[in-house]
Parts: C-alpha cells; sequence; structure tokens
C-alpha cells in the first residue's frame, strides 16, 4: 500500500480531529496537512514547493476569509496543481453549491454523513478509493 500526502482543509475541529482520527486508522500511514481557512489554503498553494505539494486535498466548502469554491477555482486554475484530484468534503448538500463545485472541476462531492460511525466510514472509504485503488499523479 502506498502513502500520500493530504491536505485537509476544514475550519470545525470536530471534523478536523474526526477525519484525522479515521486516515490515522487505516494501515496507511499518510502526511496529513490542516489548514483552518480558505485565504491560508490558498497561501499554501502560492509558497509550497516539492514534498510537500499534496496529491490529495479534502476541502471544505463553508471556510472562513476564502470559500471553499474560491480554494477550489485557484487549484484547479492554476498549472502545477490542477491534477491534484479536491473532494469538496462539506455538510452542504445544496445543488447550488454541488454544481459551482463540478463546474470549477472537483473531482467529487461528498455530503458529511451526520452519526459519527457514518462519518468514520466515509472517510475510510474515500481514502481507500483515493489511495488504494485510483492512480493520482505525482506532478
Amino acid at each position: 500500500m502506498k502513502s500520500i500526502h493530504i491536505l485537509l482543509v476544514e475550519d470545525n475541529e470536530g471534523d478536523i480531529l474526526l477525519t484525522t482520527e479515521a486516515l490515522e486508522e487505516s494501515k496507511i500511514i499518510n502526511q496529513i496537512t490542516v489548514i483552518r481557512d480558505g485565504k491560508q489554503a490558498i497561501d499554501y498553494f502560492e509558497n509550497v514547493n516539492g514534498a510537500d505539494i499534496p496529491e490529495l486535498v479534502l476541502l471544505d466548502i463553508n471556510l472562513p476569509k476564502k470559500s471553499g469554491q474560491d480554494v477550489l477555482y485557484y487549484i484547479k486554475t492554476h498549472s502545477s496543481y490542477k491534477q491534484i484530484p479536491v473532494i469538496m468534503l462539506t455538510t452542504s448538500s445544496s445543488d447550488k453549491d454541488i454544481t459551482a463545485a463540478y463546474k470549477n472541476h472537483v473531482n467529487c462531492y461528498i455530503t458529511k454523513p451526520i452519526e459519527v460511525e457514518d462519518f468514520m466510514k466515509a472517510i475510510a472509504k474515500i481514502e481507500d478509493f483515493w489511495i488504494n485503488i485510483v492512480s493520482i499523479p505525482k506532478e
């Protein structure tokens, strides 16, 4: 099994804890970077290089300072980052948000399950699919 660098962009401390816990429960050792607002996420991409470039982004839509949609647009319109898979992981199930995310080339959109057990299972499935099944480009 391979391990990858995952960027988690999330402002809710409870969701950060659950997501990182679910990712750490697997047998895969991943590098996880947590960023808590949209502006910091864009700043991260403006200054990142080499091994610190994430191979997968888990992105919330409702973030302070810049929205998840703004971050998604930045990633998908930047020639160096547009190939990075971005998963919108959010509480919003709004058709408007889903449509906007896909127009901005999100790789998939997942509405966060409410129950903790279901949330943990969803993260495990995301990890299994995006790390064990899908081939992700290194550059």
